[in-house]
């Protein structure tokens, strides 16, 4: 799995839950700064290794530290179109195409597809969903609740 994990919400709670439920060791793809703010240069992303810290922080208090490994993502794909030995890519529904892509270079390259679990989007309290943008602009907290 990969993203930037910039502003921590409830949706990548229930990506990491789902992850750690699929398999033994889960590689995060966290995208490195030069990537995380290609098209978003002027919201304020917060650096790679803050997202890495509260990442951590994260995994250790949902008792997940040891089944995740991150490194990071520079790119669309990271290690996820050359490592043989994984089966699976977690995404949410607005990343599919990615992983879809991903299964297209694997097969071209004579390698397995991935299995591509859809994590669905964790809705907040209008209906609409949570994301990292939404708690920037302070529509919304961490729990899809009124900020």
């Amino acid at each position: 799995m990969g993203g930037t994990f910039d502003i921590l919400h409830k949706g990548h709670k229930a990506l990491l839950t789902r992850a750690s439920e699929i398999g033994n060791l889960v590689l995060i793809g966290l995208t490195t700064d030069e990537r995380a703010i290609q098209d978003r240069k002027d919201i304020g992303i917060n650096s790679y290794k803050t997202r890495k810290k509260n990442l951590e922080i994260l995994l250790a208090s949902m008792k997940l530290p040891s089944k995740f490994q991150i490194v990071p993502l520079n790119n669309d794909w990271g290690p996820s179109v050359v490592e043989e030995s994984f089966t699976a890519i977690i995404v949410s529904e607005e990343t599919k195409k990615t992983a879809e892509k991903i299964n297209t270079i694997r097969t071209q390259d004579g390698k397995n597809e991935l299995e591509i679990v859809i994590v669905p989007f964790v809705k907040a309290y209008d209906g609409q969903k949570i994301s990292s943008s939404r708690i920037r602009n302070n529509e919304i907290d961490s729990n899809g609740m009124l900020a």
